[in-house]
């Protein structure tokens, strides 16, 4: 429905991208505190990576996703979760600024309820395919499935896929380019963390 039944006005006072980018980084701001909370005394303070790193048991407790949750606890709807989750105060404030960046420009390119389906979808397809090889696939290298994964760089990467696919279909070499090279960058970064 065009008109959204009356409530396209509302919003549209939301905001380019209705309000979804202060919506994930207050909540998975707020998930971050009270996974730390939940935490107790076992909260990670040993490097840059693991500074202010929740333990296992609260991230499991809130939805932590992987091969264990999915697989052996049979907590299929973690792949919904764990995109809402971080392991630390680096992860949460590299996603974060990750979708200031990329949410807005997304939104612009598909509109913002497309916007928000590709987040969604990228992370739950994300966290599938990594809970899958986690269980089924053997170490391949050094690369390999998630026994226990949070964050949202799967959905990153989705919005990354559909500016790189934007840029593609439209014939825009700076979108593409643009989004191809934060995708090169972000990948390199993750295999290095």
């Amino acid at each position: 429905n065009p008109g959204l039944w009356g409530f396209a006005p509302l919003l549209r006072s939301l905001g380019g991208d209705m309000g979804f980018v202060p919506f994930v980084i207050g909540t998975c701001i707020i998930l971050f505190a009270l996974s730390l909370l939940a935490s107790g005394g076992d909260i990670g303070m040993g490097g840059l990576f693991t500074l202010f790193s929740p333990s296992r048991q609260s991230l499991f407790l809130f939805g932590a996703s992987g091969a264990i949750p999915v697989f052996v606890a049979d907590r299929w709807w973690t792949v919904l979760s764990a995109s809402w989750l971080h392991g630390g105060l680096l992860h949460i404030l590299f996603n974060m600024m990750w979708i200031r960046q990329l949410a807005p420009a997304t939104a612009n390119l598909y509109g913002p309820g497309r916007m928000v389906i590709i987040y969604t979808a990228a992370g739950v397809a994300g966290f599938a395919l990594s809970s899958f090889a986690g269980a089924y696939l053997p170490n391949f290298l050094f690369l390999r499935g998630g026994q226990f994964t949070v964050g949202a760089s799967a959905s990153i990467f989705g919005l990354l896929g559909a500016l790189v696919y934007y840029g593609r279909r439209s014939g825009s070499s700076a979108v593409g380019s643009e989004a191809l090279t934060y995708a090169l960058m972000l990948g390199f970064f993750g295999f290095i963390m």
